[in-house]
């Protein structure tokens, strides 16, 4: 039996390959039924997030490890072919049309709104995007949502020049209050305590030389992330939010391709999500969450 939570928020960080945590959060609430009515995914939370919101349970697993194990779709060989760290044609086209089909018409079905982020490259603000029933506009969005800055090419979503939604809105918990919930369950990719340790790095202009809005953005990720974790951490502690992460630090790099360490991260993301919800439950009572 489905089990919805009402009034709730849910919220995935985005993190590149540690997105493989998510992914076993995730297939522990189809598992036990577990939807909300609003969800936003940034990066690979976007792409995680769109295969529960259709309910197909360990596709997001399947695209992370099963299929990179295969296909090595990360490295620089596509980088030097195609001026691309990742083989989009595999991942956006292939796999979505081909290897395991997206099912769109149960993402269209599905009760819960879900937001896709990314990062418009024109104003270096975070644009969010829903869609339900156009799968090119779905995969426009997602694939600009996963664009890495420098790594992958400028992807376009009605004609807008987008890249990755973290370069200024890694964890949109703020989004989530704005559309009016106020309660949130956040799904993060680092351990708690986790901060960036570089500093701000002015992007010089041989960069995005049309897009100077992207490049001041790109120079002040490290102290917008690191905030939007002390955002969490705050509302946390208050007991207005609530938080399902890595329990240690996390040794999964973002394009990480050691199929072993990715499956260990899914395992305990699928472990966390478990004991999340044993204690959430045993301290709130079912009809609380």
């Amino acid at each position: 039996m489905q089990r919805n939570i009402e009034n709730t928020g849910l919220v995935l960080e985005g993190g590149g390959m540690r997105g493989v945590f998510t992914c076993g959060v995730l297939d522990y609430l189809m598992d036990n039924h577990i939807r909300f009515p609003y969800a936003i995914g940034v990066s690979a939370g976007a792409c995680n997030g769109l295969s529960y919101m259709s309910n197909q349970r360990g596709r997001a697993k399947f695209s992370n490890i099963d299929l990179l194990e295969k296909y090595r779709y990360i490295g620089f060989r596509h980088f030097i072919r195609k001026r691309n760290i990742m083989d989009y044609d595999l991942l956006f086209h292939r796999f979505p049309e081909e290897i395991l089909p997206y099912d769109y018409e149960a993402y269209a079905n599905s009760e819960g709104q879900f937001e896709m982020v990314t990062t418009n490259c024109l104003t270096g603000e975070p644009n969010y995007f829903e869609e339900k029933h156009n799968p090119k506009r779905i995969i426009d969005i997602v694939k600009a949502s996963s664009s890495l800055p420098f790594m992958c090419p400028i992807t376009y979503v009605d004609d807008v020049p987008m890249l990755d939604g973290g370069i200024v809105d890694s964890i949109p918990l703020r989004r989530a209050i704005a559309k009016g919930y106020k309660r949130n369950l956040v799904i993060l990719t680092r351990n708690k305590g986790y901060r960036k340790n570089g500093k701000d790095i002015k992007v010089p202009s041989i960069f995005y030389r049309k897009y100077p809005a992207l490049r001041q953005a790109l120079s002040q990720r490290n102290s917008l992330y690191n905030a939007q974790l002390e955002l969490v951490e705050k509302l946390e502690a208050a007991g207005e939010v609530l938080v399902i992460r890595p329990e240690k630090p996390v040794v999964v790099d973002r394009i990480e391709k050691d199929v072993s360490k990715l499956q260990e991260l899914y395992e305990e993301g699928y472990a966390c999500a478990g004991k999340f919800f044993a204690r959430t439950m045993a301290n709130m009572g079912r009809e609380d969450f």
